[in-house]
């Protein structure tokens, strides 16, 4: 039998060739990888790496190290070196401060921990009178990039999410229309937005500029993974490259995380919708009605992710090798299971994009280092 080289075209033999997984991973060997080899490739620059492997439409945007402050992304924020000192500090008091709840008890940052690159420690927060909703409080860490906001994507900015959570029954449940009195009746308020705005004259629209401005400043905190980006080749050590090099490869990770907070602030269907059962979440499908939006949300930056667990926007995973192991998988795909089911236009459609990776025991190691490297 003739050899398949002998029977193609040259041009076909190369377009084989091409797609090898030796030709893929230059890298790559029978015993594993060669990070000799990935020094090299990774110590040039940025625009000279091995592009990243996307799944869909192809559309990311290239890995960037964070430059505090991150320009400002919503409409028409300034850039946080820019902010006027006695707006951010009213927004870093109002923040704090259990006052704007009902109950006294609960402030933006008793669900947004400062320590815990402004997330929970918990998977769901317990709000007023200890109710509990059905969403982890996300990480806030480079929230002025994260458009729209929430997990649904039911905010377009900042302003327009930040008195969600204080009007909300089941987190501060504090009435709007009584707010800005009783702010206004509590000692320094009134001179503090004196100072920030002219006059001591406490009103929503002031409350929400000045929480909206100070979260606009909570900026992830640069990391030798950024030292690397800059061009420093020995900030990630060899397992951490690896990782890096997995990350934008074999994983595919770049295909929703990506620019400089990894993140594409899009919504996807990642199959934990909990369809009929006593979790289930429609997720994006509550905003925007389109029943190709059941069961996505938004995806989250990945920067600090080490510190912002438990993760997913159910908070049901406490170990980020559990997510990995199920990424690695494929995530789930829910079946029908009857004909009505079948039938239901809502029934959840895990997105296209997640497919398995088939990556072995130590490339989960080598991307879970480099994840908390982030």
């Amino acid at each position: 039998m003739r050899r398949l080289r002998d029977m193609l075209p040259v041009a076909a033999v190369l377009m084989l060739l091409a797609a090898s997984p030796a030709a893929a991973e230059p890298c790559a060997n029978a015993s594993g990888w060669d990070v000799s080899c990935l020094r090299r490739l990774y110590a040039a620059p940025l625009a000279a790496w091995p592009a990243p492997r996307i799944e869909g439409d192809g559309g990311y945007r290239e890995m960037a190290p964070l430059s505090p402050p991150l320009p400002a992304s919503s409409s028409p924020p300034a850039p946080a070196d820019t902010v006027p000192e006695p707006l951010r500090q009213l927004g870093s008091r109002l923040f704090f401060d259990p006052a704007l709840s009902a109950s006294d008890a609960i402030a933006c940052a008793s669900c947004h921990r400062p320590d815990h690159a402004f997330a929970d420690t918990q998977a769901i927060s317990p709000g007023h009178d200890g109710r509990r909703g059905r969403r982890n409080a996300p990480a806030l860490v480079g929230v002025a990039h994260a458009v729209p906001l929430f997990w649904d994507g039911r905010a377009p900015t900042l302003e327009a999410q930040a008195l969600g959570p204080i009007a909300d029954a089941a987190e501060m449940a504090m009435p709007l229309d009584r707010l800005p009195g009783k702010l206004a009746a509590l000692p320094g308020y009134r001179e503090d937005f004196a100072a920030a705005f002219g006059d001591g004259e406490v009103t929503l629209a002031r409350i929400q500029s000045a929480l909206a401005t100070y979260q606009r400043t909570l900026v992830p905190v640069p990391t030798r993974f950024d030292d690397f980006l800059r061009g420093r080749t020995d900030a990630l050590d060899d397992r951490e490259l690896l990782g890096l090099h997995l990350f934008r490869t074999k994983a595919r990770c770049m295909s929703c995380h990506n620019g400089p907070t990894l993140t594409d602030n899009r919504f996807h269907n990642l199959g934990l919708t909990y369809y009929g059962r006593q979790r289930e979440d429609l997720g994006r499908y509550r905003v925007s009605a389109d029943p190709a939006d059941v069961g996505a949300f938004r995806t989250p930056t990945l920067r600090s992710v080490a510190q912002s667990g438990p993760w997913m926007h159910n908070g049901v995973f406490s170990s980020l090798r559990g997510i990995l192991n199920l990424y690695n998988a494929g995530m789930p795909r829910p079946r029908p299971a009857n004909a009505a089911q079948a039938a239901d236009p809502l029934f959840p459609q895990t997105s296209r994009l997640l497919r398995p990776l088939e990556l072995r025991a130590d490339e989960l190691q080598a991307l879970e280092a480099f994840l908390r490297a982030l």
